[in-house]
């Protein structure tokens, strides 16, 4: 069946994550027993009970359901209120003794074992009852966090609509995986985040940490999965208004310079004026959902708009000084649902979540703090985007189930200046300007806009999903095909005006600025004895590019006996991309294995203490972005000037060039030949994972559990920059090759092979060993101990307490350097030369030593009910970064990137931790009796120590050979100030 599917279905494209979940459970052994299921959506299932007593009946439509065993066609016993949970089977059993009796017995409510004794991986669901009691803000990576092992990251990243993203178990932010009703919304390019369901549209949200089936893939971090709400034979309707109000948010903290003081200083030590910052926040949605024609046509309608505003203060050394901005976020969802017959069933999704943003941005008196007269108008910006999609659903017999679905996603990433001057060049560095050309003041220009974009940018992905599941005895076996395309169009930007623009620097005038790149020192030359210089960059960089990701998988979840179930999967990757000329320059076609193995133990056979397991391999297919630099044809140079004069608009006069157009990354507007894009037989990242765990009831109302996990990255892809190595090794094989590649693609941490173009136009094959390309083995590994306390929901209150103890350690985070903020996944600065990577071997940025969260809530009153969110996380590991080696020089091009600290190496960790990270979020909710539960009125808040402290500081300790750095140690990214929501709902 797994072939003749793969066969037929070769040519689509696919991804998904579960939408459904399944009812199981026990049933007295008898003669023409069946069990009826029926939905609060009108679906009805009948199913057999075997002749050992047990029935199933999975890829159920989430919802309410009645369960009634029968026998030859009359009922025996009920249970009516089963809830289901995503990806989750539900034991619903029956005991001899009342199914013997001849009146049917009738059980209300979901009072139901509350371990899932069929699950062998590890996650967390938060169901939409959850997110309206806890203090949340609003967004898919928020409603993660809840669970362990899942921490904020430290670069600030942030997704497609403005939402900070997540790290899970040490892995990069880039290596997550986001969908909404089975459709993959990751951002395609990066891999930086995706859209979320408007908040009130949210029926439940999934967060896998590890150990998923074969079914999906292409994730070594985490995966979030958002299933909306549907329509069922009630109507429902309701609408929300939510308000977070300036008066009531603290103020941020300023920053300062911490190391010293620029050239030419605009308000002594104030860098960043944080305190006289605004924002207030303004939230409408509505809903409606219910039958077009009952048992059989449904839908569901939400949509959601958000009005963010507020007054932001840039550094002294920034443009757009003092910014008043509007962020305008429209998020719908819409959903129809048609029973066609009791065994077949077709959803249709539609969703939107986009962000506008606009603005003025002002002069400011940095040392008045008085607003100056206006400069312009800041960029329209519009991010986000829409998707749809399709799925069928067939239970073609008791046994056998066939699913499959389409879609298309749209992502935006328009960016239009707003008073835009063509006449005008960008400058910046301003506060390095020597003082005695500028009167002791920086001069610059009223150019606000650094680069240009293309207005249709965008990026658009197609899945496809065939999935046939059949039960065959004591075997549910699974097999299918899950394909995606991937397109990012019109990408790249080009520098504004002239298609360049200056930066200001100052170094020591008898020190060489780079030796890597030959950038000597200003002292020889005219107006350069005190150091001072200026850097004409130029950049031009445009291409759309596209790639393929197909696989296949099998899968047996194998009942072993009563007690014991295995979970045995296989799946099978293939990547392909292609250049701006639509060439493949990674191809990875042959097999890539990926085997996951699970089991679990119901000791007691009562789904009251469970014994579980995982091992699996997980791989990462390789995003867009490096199709637009590594196979691209990216200029970026930098050309140094001394200067003996500073105009009036802050452009430098009385040039002296004391270098060539220069560039760290080969970056020189040349397309290489696909051929050598890539070392050969470029493996894909992937990475093992291992966890082992037990869960277990304390009495009726507690469960416990605890887990191990341990996660190594076996593979990984970056590029490699020192061209010039690769280019002596040919010469020494006898070889005469003149490479144009800026960087190449390989795999980090071994050998590698690449392919040269000699003069003759033939390929030339040139091994390196890793002792050769003077690396270190790969290195990242993660390894977590947690523990969990939960008492469920009672009636009156429900608490949920994680601690995690974990490392993360390595000579790599993953695709990301989160501690440079870089977002140039799968292409960062790590291992682009062996200098870089020199001292690397350390605590990983995402390491964050202990976790404790604790959540819940408590209905205090039938009208008041009160709830809590606690995270107490371990700072990150600080980072310095200098010059290379006591004499500060630098050989690998990269200027002060180095892992050195004043002349000494520094790894990662050497430098001490960040504090760490502690918020108390706290809600309170009052539904008056009056309203019969209807209205309710809510207020949260948010961060109440109003700690602000830093997630990331900035780490480069100079700015030239042996010139320190004023802003080391500058926090970068702090938690947000305390806030209060408040918000009036009403739901009928």
């Amino acid at each position: 069946m797994f072939v003749a599917v793969a066969t037929i279905l070769a040519g689509t494209q696919a991804h998904a994550q579960s939408t459904t979940g399944a009812i199981t459970g026990q049933a007295p052994v008898a003669a023409g027993e069946t069990v009826l299921i029926q939905g609060d959506s009108g679906l009805s299932r009948e199913v057999a009970v075997d002749d050992k007593g047990r029935y199933a009946a999975g890829q159920l439509p989430l919802g309410n359901y009645t369960v009634i065993l029968r026998k030859n066609g009359a009922e025996v016993q009920k249970r009516s209120g089963v809830a289901l949970r995503v990806g989750a089977s539900v034991d619903v059993s029956f005991a001899a003794q009342e199914a013997q009796a001849l009146d049917a017995v009738t059980v209300t409510g979901n009072a139901l074992p509350a371990i899932d004794v069929a699950a062998v991986d590890s996650r967390s669901v938060i169901t939409a009852d959850q997110l309206a009691k806890l203090p949340l803000a609003r967004n898919a990576d928020e409603v993660a966090r809840l669970a362990p092992g899942v921490i904020a990251n430290s670069g600030g990243y942030t997704g497609p609509t403005g939402q900070r993203l997540n790290s899970f178990g040490g892995s990069a932010a880039s290596e997550n995986a986001y969908y909404i009703n089975g459709y993959n919304v990751t951002d395609p390019q990066r891999g930086l985040g995706g859209i979320s369901l408007p908040y009130g549209a949210i029926d439940q949200q999934e967060v896998y940490t590890g150990g998923y089936s074969a079914q999906y893939g292409r994730s070594d971090g985490g995966v979030i999965n958002q299933v909306g709400k549907r329509g069922t034979n009630e109507w429902h309707y309701g609408a929300q208004i939510l308000w977070e109000p300036d008066f009531a948010r603290a103020d941020s903290v300023n920053t300062y310079y911490t190391n010293g003081l620029p050239a030419s200083p605009v308000a002594g030590s104030l860098y960043k004026p944080n305190r006289p910052n605004r924002d207030w926040v303004t939230t409408v949605s509505s809903y409606v959902g219910g039958p077009l024609v009952k048992d059989k046509l449904f839908f569901f309608l939400a949509g959601e708009f958000e009005r963010e505003e507020g007054v932001t203060h840039n550094a002294v050394d920034n443009v757009s000084p003092d910014v008043h901005y509007r962020y305008d976020s429209p998020r719908w969802y819409g959903k129809l649902d048609w029973n066609i017959t009791d065994s077949h069933i077709l959803e249709l999704t539609s969703a939107s979540s986009k962000r506008e943003t606009q603005g003025t941005i002002y002069d400011y008196d940095y040392t008045s703090g008085v607003r100056g007269d206006r400069i312009g108008t800041a960029d329209n910006i519009k991010t986000g985007g829409d998707l749809w999609s399709a799925k069928y659903t067939g239970y073609i017999t008791d046994n056998l189930t066939v699913s499959a679905l389409y879609g298309k996603m749209k992502l935006d990433q328009y960016d239009q200046p707003g008073d835009y001057d063509e006449s005008l060049t960008y400058v910046d560095g301003l506060i390095n300007q020597n003082p005695a050309l500028n009167g002791g003041s920086p001069r610059g220009n009223n150019q606000t806009v650094q680069t240009l974009v293309d207005p249709g940018r965008s990026t658009r992905s197609t899945n496809t999903r065939i999935d046939v599941t059949y039960t065959l005895g004591d075997h549910t076996l699974s097999a299918g095909i899950d394909n995606q395309v991937t397109q990012a169009i019109d990408q790249g930007s080009t520098a504004s005006a002239g298609g360049y623009y200056w930066s200001y620097g100052k170094a020591d005038p008898n020190v060489p600025i780079s030796t890597g790149l030959g950038v000597p020192a200003t002292g020889g030359f005219p107006n350069g004895g005190q150091g001072y210089y200026a850097i004409r960059h130029v950049v031009s960089s445009l291409a759309s590019v596209r790639a393929t990701q197909r696989a296949q998988y099998i899968e047996d979840k194998w009942q072993v006996s009563d007690r014991w179930l295995l979970s045995l999967g296989l799946r099978n990757d293939q990547f392909e991309n292609f250049n701006r000329d639509g060439d493949a320059y990674v191809t990875q076609h042959r097999p890539q294995w990926a085997p996951r193995l699970g089991f679990s133990w119901d000791v007691n056979g009562d789904a009251s203490f469970k014994v579980f397991g995982n091992a699996g391999r997980y791989y990462l297919g390789l995003p867009l972005n490096p199709g637009l630099n590594a196979a691209g044809a990216s200029l970026s140079t930098s050309q140094y000037f001394t200067y003996g004069g500073i105009d009036a608009q802050g452009l430098p006069t009385g040039l002296t060039a004391f270098s060539q157009p220069v560039s760290s990354n080969n970056y020189y507007g040349i397309l290489p030949d696909p051929r050598t894009v890539t070392a050969q037989n470029l493996k894909s990242e992937y990475q093992d994972e291992f966890i082992l765990g037990f869960q277990k009831t304390a009495g009726a109302n507690w469960v416990y559990g605890a887990k191990a996990t341990q996660r190594i990255l076996r593979s990984a892809i970056d590029d490699y920059c020192d061209v010039d190595r690769i280019t002596a090794k040919a010469a020494a094989l006898g070889y005469d090759v003149a490479a144009t590649n800026s960087c190449y693609l390989f795999n980090p941490g071994r050998a590698n092979t690449f392919t040269l173009i000699d003069v003759n136009g033939n390929d030339v094959s040139v091994p390196l060993s890793n002792k050769e390309l003077g690396f270190q083995s790969l290195k990242r590994r993660y390894y977590a101990l947690e523990g969990f306390l939960e008492h469920p929901f009672d009636g009156t209150w429900y608490a949920k307490l994680d601690y995690v103890f974990s490392r993360s350690y390595g000579n790599t985070e993953g695709q990301l350097r989160s501690d440079l903020q870089q977002t140039a996944a799968s292409t960062s600065e790590d291992w682009d030369n062996s200098f870089i990577m020199e001292h690397t071997n350390g605590v990983t940025n995402n390491d964050h030593r202990h976790q404790l969260k604790l959540y819940g809530y408590y209905q205090v009153t039938p009208e008041w009910l009160v709830s809590a969110n606690l995270s107490l996380v371990s700072g990150s590991p600080k980072i310095c970064l200098g010059y290379y080696g006591p004499d500060f020089t630098d050989p690998g091009k990269y200027g002060g990137s180095y892992h050195y600290c004043d002349g000494k190496p520094s790894p990662p960790g050497s430098q001490g931790r960040l504090p760490w990270i502690r918020q108390l979020d706290i809600g309170t909710t009052y539904r008056p009796a009056f309203a019969d539960g209807k209205l309710a009125f809510t207020a949260s808040v948010f961060n109440v120590a109003n700690e602000q402290r830093p997630l990331n500081i900035y780490p480069y300790s100079q700015t030239d050979p042996g010139v320190a750095d004023p802003q080391y140690g500058q926090a970068q990214v702090r938690q947000l100030p305390r806030y209060v929501r408040f918000g009036v709902t009403y739901d009928f």
